[in-house]
């Protein structure tokens, strides 16, 4: 799929392509599984030159992009809770503020 989006100088998909790890294929469904906002935007939009380059291959698959809901990490968590209790909690260098 690289090779393709390379010699077709479509650079920006080139690359993203190249920092996809999570995939998957579910009957004819080849799955990319992303959580980063830009990535899912911009695989959206090149989702046709996506599925030619698949093609280009000798695959006749159906391209699914599946956004995966990302995981909090424990300090994000503690400031949803934060916000919950409080209200709109800012942090800044070991700082609370309220608003």
């Amino acid at each position: 799929m690289v090779l393709y989006l390379k010699e077709r100088r479509e650079v920006a998909l080139h690359v993203a392509c190249g920092d996809i790890v999570d995939v998957a294929i579910d009957g004819n469904n080849f799955i990319i599984n992303l959580s980063d906002g830009m990535m899912i935007n911009l695989l959206q939009e090149g989702k046709r030159k996506l599925e030619e380059a698949l093609r280009w291959q000798g695959l006749d698959f159906n391209l699914v992009i599946n956004v995966k809901k990302q995981q909090l990490s424990e300090s994000e968590e503690d400031i949803k809770k934060l916000n919950e209790v409080f209200g709109n909690v800012r942090i800044t260098h070991s700082n609370i503020i309220w608003r």
